[in-house]
């Protein structure tokens, strides 16, 4: 079958209130993907025609998103009469005359593979099938509905739960909701959909039961691993999908190379790429387009979005957002890397450091408990601890340039816009509102005033004032 005479039709018009969710069943997120956004993948495998998506609840959001992973799909918009019978009916009537078999899938049945759908699309071939559909087999097949064969093993129809008798029910092949259908046949089956059934819906269902009956062929292929055709339908599946697939991520990356410590604790987005050797220990969330470079040790307990980590480096227990960290570089414990930050080769940021918009330079160091926003801080420069860049002045942002090889005091402030040249000093406490030059030492002017018997006076009778007096020598005692 030629790529050029195929369709594909995802469904994405329902509601999802089991969710009980204001996003769209659609848009919820699995493994850093939207659930529509596996589907596109899969129909875009299939190297089709056209890709259509119909689309009903929030339907432009749901549009969004298609255009972001499928822009050249066609939005197909269903319109009152319920069903899924009608959404195929309105998609139809978008697929091109030269379109001989159409693919439907579900957009909340994100695992399912092209490699299983081009398997039933080689036997809907080989067979000459009006209809090929894709079932399994349930222990419970509660909600689902049941396929029926004929006893020469082609199918007869498909009852829907709400329509079942109690011997359907005891069935335990259910319907995928997965197929592959001759156009002419679709054309010829839909326009005769009713909603004469206990949901008041067109089912597309039907169509298998009034092309077998008109003697045409239909055929259901059974998928062995029932997990690949699971759907979404409320959170604790979401989750157990999650859970599997995570695993199923998890294990590709030990096997190309990746030593994960405690798999049940590391959980992996499908977008993010990590090279051999990557150790990632307990407690770290990979998400985005995370990019880990050989040799680099990520954990414990962190979490990375969108991160650029060189090889070597090494980040613990620290959230890293959009920020770039090079070879050899270190972060952490407790640090938050904020958008922007870029962390040159061989550079430090310590515990309890924030960091936003910012550089540090080749083999600087941010030890600990400082906030870096807007800065520059250049190579083999030393930030002493408690530390700020006051860049904010209430109304713009501003920038604070630390020179190659300064060394800066405990508990300054960087009042932007200012710089501290090359090779210089500040003194610990200062307030650095001037620029200094390089080389130079800034020390903030300060006047200490002692008063003799303060606590004597205004704290009698207290602890600190009793350990004054017992802290005087008497020239008795000398």
């Amino acid at each position: 079958m030629s790529p050029s005479s195929l369709a594909v039709v995802v469904l994405a018009a329902g509601a999802g209130t089991r969710m009980k969710s204001t996003t769209p069943k659609v848009l919820h997120p699995l493994a850093g993907i939207p659930l529509i956004g596996h589907v596109l993948a899969t129909a875009e495998a299939l190297g089709p025609q056209q890709t259509l998506v119909v689309v009903r609840h929030e339907a432009e959001r749901v549009r969004e998103a298609v255009e972001e992973y499928a822009d050249d799909a066609q939005i197909v918009h269903q319109d009152d009469v319920p069903g899924t019978g009608r959404a195929v009916e309105l998609a139809l009537e978008a697929v091109g005359d030269d379109v001989d078999n159409v693919v439907i899938l579900s957009a909340d049945v994100p695992l399912l593979d092209s490699e299983t759908i081009e398997a039933m699309l080689g036997f809907h071939r080989d067979a000459a099938a009006e209809v090929t559909l894709l079932s399994t087999i349930h222990d419970d097949p509660t909600g689902y509905g049941r396929i029926i064969r004929r006893e020469d093993g082609t199918v007869s129809h498909i009852v829907e739960e709400a329509d079942a008798d109690e011997q359907q029910r005891t069935l335990q092949e259910v319907n995928a909701g997965v197929y592959v259908a001759r156009r002419d046949a679709l054309a010829k089956g839909l326009p005769r959909l009713d909603t004469a059934n206990a949901q008041g819906e067109k089912y597309l269902t039907d169509v298998v039961g009034q092309l077998a009956a008109d003697s045409g062929l239909v055929h259901a292929v059974v998928v062995e691993d029932s997990w690949l055709v699971e759907g979404v339908n409320d959170r604790i599946q979401l989750q157990a999908m999650q859970r599997r697939l995570n695993t199923m991520i998890v294990r590709g990356w030990q096997r190309d190379g990746v030593s994960i410590t405690d798999p049940e604790s590391v959980w992996i987005d499908l977008s993010v790429q990590l090279d051999q050797d990557v150790t990632v220990l307990p407690g770290v969330a990979l998400e985005g387009s995370c990019h880990i470079d050989h040799g680099a040790t990520i954990g414990p307990d962190c979490t990375l979005s969108n991160a650029r980590v060189g090889q070597g480096a090494r980040i613990q227990r620290s959230v890293v957002d959009s920020a770039v960290i090079a070879a050899g570089a270190t972060v952490g414990p407790f640090s938050y890397l904020r958008p922007g930050t870029v962390i040159e080769e061989g550079g430090k940021v310590g515990a309890f450091v924030e960091t936003k918009n910012a550089t540090i330079g080749k083999a600087a160091k941010v030890p600990h408990l400082s906030y870096i926003g807007d800065a520059d801080i250049g190579e083999g420069a030393n930030i002493g601890a408690g530390s700020i860049t006051a860049n904010y002045d209430g109304v713009n942002k501003h920038r604070t340039v630390i020179g190659p090889h300064a060394k800066t005091g405990s508990d300054n402030v960087f009042v932007a816009p200012v710089e501290v040249g090359a090779g210089a000093y500040t003194a610990a406490g200062t307030t650095i509102r001037r620029n200094v030059p390089a080389g130079a030492l800034a020390v903030a002017p300060v006047s200490v005033r002692t008063v003799e018997g303060w606590v004597g006076t205004h704290r009698p009778g207290t602890a600190s004032a009793e350990a004054a007096e017992n802290s005087r020598t008497t020239p008795d005692s000398q």
